[in-house]
């Protein structure tokens, strides 16, 4: 074993990631003002990004989002702004209504102000002072640009009458904007109303749809912000320890600081051609942010091995390439494979998370084969290179003959344990939570909580039937049809929209997107009395997104499991690790989801994590998690087989290739898990409850996998099935050898010198000595 001191020049490796090494390190300068340049740039669009984001888009195969459309076209509009006017004074205000520190409350959108709390001293919303301010404030919004109209609880008609709670202590002010409204002149409004606080005594909080839209995009950017903030120190401190100096340990972090600028370069591109809903961006970042402090750390960690094997600085920058570089790329093409699968789905959503998902995972990819070398070129002398190789016994090989004594019954062990924690995902509810993502700290929130349970004439329906109709014509399916359906608790009076559209507001008995508002929804389809009608809200959009998984998920996840299965069988060939991958995947994923189920829905630990359960979860979580946590189980099944089968292929037994290659690869594989989860904890930490949920979600798959499926089902596994982990039919045999991958490449060996490194040179492989394999990790 060389030490660096008395490095010498290796013979040139052969191949293309080889020659990218080669090149990146060589114009280390360039590769570097490259990043640098998209770091730069992409943090200064950063916040463009997520203010061109959209909160909720719409999907035109979904009948709900075709209604609001119909209803959107027959009157146009961008929304409303709504205060509460109330008696109760907010915590922390003093009776003057402003808080103890003196400033302002509910002013511009996103300043995320409580407005509810114990009553103060406050007057009711009938004093005279009260009265005549909101009246006053009322007209003048009334006659501001951008403005369709303005209405408050003092007026004589059903409409004022239903903005005024039943107790009269509280009143609604609702300004509906025009479709053509900017920002600016939707601020206005928001500030005029704010100045209402104090007046009177009365206690104002601003909030409405448009408030809320304001409020997830700044609160998504916040916990963004917040997460990264949070996971790279704690990040570069674990790799420290890892590589035990602080050189190496920077590398994957600035690394994955450049690949974030890449992916708001790649998110801003997207959401010039396409809605990209708000949710999407951090869960672009977390993947970004997650696979980039992986790859790079298995980059550097295989640099310091070839440092340590005696090549200098050029040949194993270039030899970290040729080798870890492949594991790379090959990685990253089964997460892209996992991320495809969303593409099949039309919920815009998906789409988004698929593009946006796919395009991160690339430049997680280029970073760690460009960035990565020639940041080892810069920093290289400096990295502490292993004085001893990885041993052939340890931790994870005796862990392996442990599992191999007791096969069997560590295998139905770890299949009843990952069975049970999933358990609790099959009585998961998917619901769309609306203004509940937000903390409820959030003025957006607590407006709309207030007028859910204080003005229920004016809380939105669960379920809204679009009539193409007269007023005249949707009242008579109205009272034959709707009001008479099993479920139905009442029906509001019909509200016309224009001369050709009609609107039936349907109220239903218990949850308001639970089982009983979704079987309505389906007989309202069922029937529609001859008319052409949309049938719209919460409880719709639910059904709607349930019949998309049941019509489109079985080709999403055929497509995500014949492109994981013939990624491997071409790594391995194999026909039977590729299956059992699979099924071990999916029993680590149902853990994943039963996690989630048992936290989001069932409320576990939810005061711990700062969170209020909505009794479900987002629609598009479980499918997100699904798709997320498969590539991220692929990528670890990779290393370890890529390992395996490494071993295997130069002669050991099945036995202790798995023994081999589990203690070699058991230290990198479980580093990288740790920082995974560092990372999606991290994003966990933040308010928006989707957000929360990913980040839970991910964070348990990954520690599941990298522990209980990877340290003892897959040894297991192994162990039982023997010689034939490596069985394939003789055509496929035949196939593989023709058209197989391979994840490790033959190296020559460190001390054949050569001159110089020429790009193009290239020698015939040879067979790498065993001491070349000693303590590898990729």
């Amino acid at each position: 074993m060389r030490k660096p001191s008395s490095a010498v020049p290796a013979a040139v490796v052969g191949g293309r990631l080889a020659a990218l090494g080669r090149f990146c390190f060589r114009h280390r300068r360039w590769v570097l003002g490259f990043w640098a340049a998209v770091l730069v740039v992409g943090v200064l669009i950063g916040g463009r990004v997520f203010a061109g984001s959209v909160a909720g888009a719409s999907s035109a195969s979904a009948e709900a989002d075709r209604g609001s459309a119909v209803v959107a076209a027959a009157d146009p509009s961008a929304g409303t702004v709504t205060a509460v006017v109330d008696e109760k004074a907010v915590d922390g205000q003093q009776a003057d209504g402003k808080p103890a520190d003196g400033k302002p409350v509910g002013g511009k959108p996103g300043d995320g102000k409580p407005a509810a709390g114990k009553p103060g001293d406050g007057k009711p919303v009938d004093d005279p002072a009260v009265r005549a301010a909101v009246q006053k404030a009322t007209a003048e919004i009334a006659g501001l640009p951008g403005v369709s109209s303005a209405l408050d609880g003092y007026g004589s008609g059903p409409a004022s009458a239903a903005l005024r709670s039943a107790d009269g202590t509280a009143s609604l002010v609702t300004v509906r904007m025009a479709d053509t409204a900017t920002s600016g002149q939707t601020d206005a409004v928001t500030q005029r109303l704010a100045a209402l606080n104090g007046a009177g005594g009365a206690h104002v909080t601003v909030g409405g749809d448009l408030v809320l839209q304001q409020e997830v995009k700044k609160q998504t950017e916040q916990d963004t912000r917040f997460g990264e903030m949070v996971t790279l120190p704690l990040t570069l401190v674990v790799m420290v320890l890892v590589f035990g100096g602080l050189a190496a340990a920077s590398l994957p972090v600035i690394g994955a600081v450049a690949s974030v600028g890449g992916a708001l370069l790649a998110m801003f591109g997207f959401s010039r051609i396409m809605d990209i809903d708000t949710s999407v961006l951090p869960i672009a970042t977390v993947l970004g942010l997650g696979l980039s402090i992986d790859y790079a750390l298995l980059m550097v960690n295989r640099f310091r091995e070839e440092r340590g094997h005696g090549a200098d600085i050029a040949a194993a920058v270039e030899r970290t390439a040729a080798t870890a570089g492949r594991t790379v790329a090959f990685s990253g093409l089964t997460v892209a494979v996992a991320l495809s699968g969303l593409f099949v789905f039309t919920s815009p959503v998906l789409g988004a998370v698929a593009a946006a998902g796919v395009s991160v995972v690339v430049i997680a990819v280029a970073a760690a084969l460009t960035l990565i070398p020639a940041l080892l070129g810069f920093a290289g002398s400096r990295i502490k290179a292993p004085t001893a190789p990885v041993p052939d016994e340890g931790f994870f090989s005796r862990t392996v003959r442990r599992v191999r004594k007791r096969a069997v019954l560590v295998a139905l062990a770890c299949v009843a344990v990952l069975m049970a924690a999933g358990a609790p995902f099959l009585h998961a509810d998917m619901r769309n939570s609306g203004a509940a993502v937000l903390p409820t700290s959030s003025a957006g929130r607590q407006v709309a909580d207030t007028i859910d349970q204080r003005f229920p004439d004016v809380a939105a329906a669960p379920i809204t039937v679009v009539v193409e109709g007269g007023a005249s014509v949707a009242q008579a399916y109205a009272d034959d049809v709707v009001a008479k359906l099993p479920g139905v608790s009442g029906v509001r009076a019909v509200s016309p929209v224009s001369a050709g559209v009609s609107t039936i507001d349907v109220l239903v008995h218990g949850d308001p997107q639970g089982g009983q508002a979704k079987h309505v929804v389906e007989e309202l389809r069922a029937d529609r009395g001859g008319l052409k009608t949309y049938v719209t809200g919460g409880a719709a959009s639910v059904v709607d997104f349930r019949q998309e998984l049941l019509s489109r998920g079985p080709w999403a996840l055929g497509l995500v499991a014949a492109g994981t299965l013939v990624l491997l069988f071409l790594m391995t060939g194999s026909v039977v690790m590729p299956v059992k991958a699979l099924l071990m995947n999916l029993l680590s994923l149902g853990a994943s989801l039963g996690a989630l189920t048992l936290v989001f829905q069932d409320g576990w630990f939810s005061g711990l994590l700062g969170f209020s359960p909505t009794g479900g979860l987002e629609t598009f979580i479980p499918v997100l998690v699904f798709a997320f946590a498969f590539g991220l189980s692929m990528d670890y099944e990779v290393f370890l087989l890529a390992r395996i089968k490494e071993l295997h292929s130069r002669g050991y037994s099945c036995t202790r290739a798995v023994e081999l290659g589990v203690q070699r690869s058991g230290r990198i594989i479980t580093s990288a898990a740790l920082l995974m989860v560092i990372v999606f904890a991290g994003f966990a930490l933040g308010d928006m409850l989707m957000v929360k949920q990913m980040g839970i979600a991910l964070a348990v798959a990954v520690a599941v996998d990298a522990t209980l499926v990877r340290c003892l089902l897959v040894p297991a596994a192994m162990s039982l099935f023997g010689e034939f982990n490596w069985w394939a039919p003789a055509p496929l045999k035949r196939l593989h050898r023709r058209f197989g991958l391979s994840e490790h490449v033959e190296l020559p060996e460190i001390g054949q010198a050569a001159a110089s490194l020429p790009s193009s040179a290239t020698i015939p492989a040879q067979r790498p000595a065993v001491k070349d394999l000693v303590g590898s990790e990729t």
